[in-house]
């Protein structure tokens, strides 16, 4: 059978990742997530590993995605984003500032999940209401915080970009 691949062998995978190019190979049964944790960005977590958690949830073409449920080949030809593209230098972001001003940070292993949550949510709904931005930040679990200071941290930084927009 001519173009199938064997489990074993990896493939060539050009992603485009927090604005740069990066090639990674992988088997074709390897997961986004996966791939990116083995580039370096120890920023996408992986928790249930069945898209139930949000923990690995990064931005694909500005849209919040489970990494842990696409494959890494999926990626190729998309604008990938993590955490790690939040802050610019040693300056945080307005949304990892309001994090850390409501202490929505704790543990810590659930909150590049909801950066990327909101951080899609803001810029897709820049608007959006208090329901609003409960109901996405709902989509993640978190054991420490619950949806408090993560809500308060998003109500915050939307204000904070009212003012300096």
């Amino acid at each position: 059978m001519a173009g199938w691949l064997d489990p074993h062998e990896s493939v060539a995978v050009a992603l485009t990742v927090n604005g740069a190019p990066r090639e990674v190979r992988v088997p074709p049964r390897r997961t986004l997530a996966d791939a990116l944790r083995d580039a370096g960005l120890t920023s996408v977590r992986l928790g249930c590993e069945h898209g139930v958690c949000g923990s690995c949830t990064i931005l694909l073409d500005g849209a919040a995605v489970r990494s842990c449920l696409m494959l890494a080949v999926q990626g190729q030809g998309h604008d990938i984003e993590t955490v790690e593209s939040l802050a610019d230098g040693d300056e945080l972001s307005t949304l990892q500032q309001a994090f850390d001003d409501n202490d929505a940070l704790q543990c810590g292993f659930c909150s590049p999940g909801f950066l990327m949550l909101i951080e899609g949510l803001m810029r897709s709904e820049p608007e959006a209401g208090r329901d609003r931005i409960l109901e996405v930040v709902s989509s993640n679990l978190c054991r420490c915080t619950g949806a408090v200071p993560v809500l308060q941290a998003a109500l915050d930084c939307r204000a904070t970009s009212r003012r300096s927009g």
